[in-house]
Formats: structure tokens, sequence, C-alpha cells
């Protein structure tokens, strides 16, 4: 199990879309590089003046993060990528 320290959190990318609406199967170059990624992981937040700030993302949550955001891991043969809390652009409900 990967544990975020600070206000890192762990997330993986959600797979592109590999047909169009209308069933057309794109190949991997024409594929859209997904921007939205399921929080698999949350640090317990980072100290501020004595205090510590509390996370704005919770573990289960969908983000868009920055495009080239975060350092990527490879654990149990799956792919994550960790990042700040503030390379996280934004909650997708």
């Amino acid at each position: 199990m990967i544990k975020p320290l600070g206000s890192r959190v762990l997330i993986k990318m959600k797979e592109g879309e590999e047909k169009t609406k209308s069933g057309i199967i794109l190949a991997e170059a024409a594929q859209e590089k997904p921007q939205i990624a399921e929080v698999i992981e949350v640090g317990p937040g980072e100290m501020v003046d004595g205090k510590l700030e509390p996370m704005n993302v919770k573990k289960g949550d969908n983000v868009i993060v920055s495009e080239y955001s975060g350092t990527k891991v490879k654990y149990e043969g799956e792919n994550y990528i960790i990042v700040r809390q503030d390379d996280i652009l934004a909650t997708v409900e």
C-alpha cells in the first residue's frame, strides 16, 4: 500500500476513450489523453503555522490534474501518479 506524505495525493488516471460515440475504434495515438483521475490515497495534510491544514480531496474523488504534474509510480503492476494537492485543479462531480 502506498501512503502519501504531507499534502500529496496518490491518483490513478482514468483510461482514455478507445471508441468514438458512434463506435469507431481509435488508434492509441488518436485517443485523447485522460485528464481525469481517481484519488486512491490522500496524505494527512501540511503543517502551516503549527496547524494541520486539512486536505480538500478524499479517497474516491474524481479530479482534474495539471497535465505534466506529479511523479509516476508503478506498484504491483498498476500505474499511479503522486501529485501535490496544489496540482489538482478541480474535482469532478
